[in-house]
């Protein structure tokens, strides 16, 4: 390991910091966030299997632009 690991790790820190900190401010108006067109979600009496898929897709590419723009920088 070099020291970049450990700038890394408290990076990462914050963004989990600053990520749960908007949830939990801002729930209510996140309610689309795991509920969009093309999240697959199987509701049965004894069972329920829900993978967002669209909704990783679209984070993914959110974060992926957002550490772009960082990089850049």
């Amino acid at each position: 390991m070099n020291s970049e690991t450990g700038k890394y790790i408290v990076i990462i820190g914050v963004v989990v910091v600053v990520a749960g900190v908007i949830i939990w401010l801002f729930h209510d108006k996140l309610n689309w966030l795991g509920r969009m067109p093309g999240d697959i979600r199987v509701e049965r009496e004894n069972f329920r299997f829900y993978f967002p898929i669209t909704t990783m897709i679209v984070i993914s590419v959110v974060v992926t632009g957002i550490l772009y723009l960082i990089r850049k920088l």
